[in-house]
């Protein structure tokens, strides 16, 4: 293997550290807001509440980080008015639209009330765990051994975990939350998979950054038009996180959980975006997610006295950790025995 494609082949697990790292705060942060925990927020704040803050720092960290890294560059572009501006196509456009709902249906998931981070965290990954060689079938991709292996071991941490009694305990708005979820990533592997995941890093970078120039921006829009319109519950709460709740004092925290939530945008479409197939990148970003929920889940037992994460859930947890073992491992010891074979 050349020194080039040995560096291509980990930088998903570099991806998928740093993924990790963003979402032990913002998944914490979330659910410590949204209970309550927090000194400042004794009563809790809507999760609809903190999404005006949290949507406005994370454009802000999108627009830096395309700029820090010059990849505006690869966006398709078309001239108005005399200046060539950075523009999505039809298909990244709807995929931009799909990670909006994505971004705010999983912060809404960390703010139910009775669903722990842990549970709701394996039980949106295991849905998407299983589309993945779904989606690898209606795109034509091969799946290797390693990645059935992994697939199945995080299938088996989802069994584990939904094993435990009590663990269907929904309420319908977090049912309903969490279908729209695994709709929207449906869609968005499809065009991930058509579109993006090449050998060529410019055909990649075009997509993420055209998704990105949709995803966070079309939320904040639509944010906009729910607090002007301010009916029903759920509207009054978003229209409270562009008003009132700027007196809180609770404003720094809020941005916090935009700016690791962007974190974990970006660092979690470029484990997808790798060249391998659904099969291999989606339970190596799922995992890290899972292991995050629950490092998150046990400072907040630390921290605020929470309950930790049950024996079930612990048992899901390191059947992932066998999952990224073998995700990891497997592609060497394939390498090997092709050079065994050919030696």
């Amino acid at each position: 293997m050349k020194r080039h494609d040995l560096a291509a082949s980990h930088a998903i697990w570099v991806f998928a550290a740093l993924y990790f790292a963003c979402y032990v705060p913002y998944s914490g942060l979330t659910k410590a807001l949204s209970k309550g925990l927090h000194p400042d927020a004794p009563v809790g704040v809507a999760g609809a509440t903190l999404l005006p803050v949290a949507t406005a720092t994370s454009l802000v960290v999108m627009l830096l980080f395309l700029t820090a890294m010059g990849w505006w560059r690869f966006a398709t572009h078309r001239e108005v008015l005399g200046v060539s501006l950075p523009v999505p196509t039809r298909w990244t456009g709807l995929s931009g639209l799909c990670t909006a709902a994505i971004l705010t249906t999983t912060t809404l998931a960390y703010t139910f009330d009775g669903v722990s981070i842990v549970f709701v965290m394996l039980l949106m990954r295991g849905g998407v765990l299983i589309l993945a060689p779904v989606v690898d079938a209606l795109t034509g991709r091969r799946t290797r051994w390693f990645s059935w292996v992994g697939l199945g071991l995080s299938f088996a941490a989802l069994l584990v975990a939904f094993a435990e009694q009590g663990g269907y305990a929904l309420t319908l708005a977090c049912g309903v939350d969490i279908a729209v979820y695994l709709l929207a990533y449906l869609v968005r592997l499809r065009f991930m998979s058509r579109l993006a995941k090449s050998e060529d890093t410019d055909v990649t970078r075009r997509y993420f950054v055209e998704e990105q120039l949709v995803a966070v921006p079309s939320t904040m829009v639509l944010l906009v038009l729910a607090a002007i319109w301010g009916q029903g519950e759920a509207m009054a709460q978003v229209r409270e996180g562009f008003t009132t709740f700027l007196d809180s004092g609770l404003v720094a925290e809020a941005a916090l959980i935009g700016a690791f939530s962007q974190g974990t945008g970006i660092f979690g479409t470029l484990v997808f975006l790798d060249k391998r197939e659904n099969t291999f990148s989606v339970p190596v970003n799922r995992s890290a997610s899972i292991l995050a929920g629950v490092v998150a889940s046990l400072l907040l037992a630390l921290l605020f006295e929470e309950p930790l994460p049950s024996l079930h859930q612990l048992g899901g947890a390191g059947l992932v950790i066998a999952a990224v073992v073998a995700l990891s491992l497997g592609p060497m010891a394939q390498a090997r025995w092709k050079a065994a074979a050919a030696g």
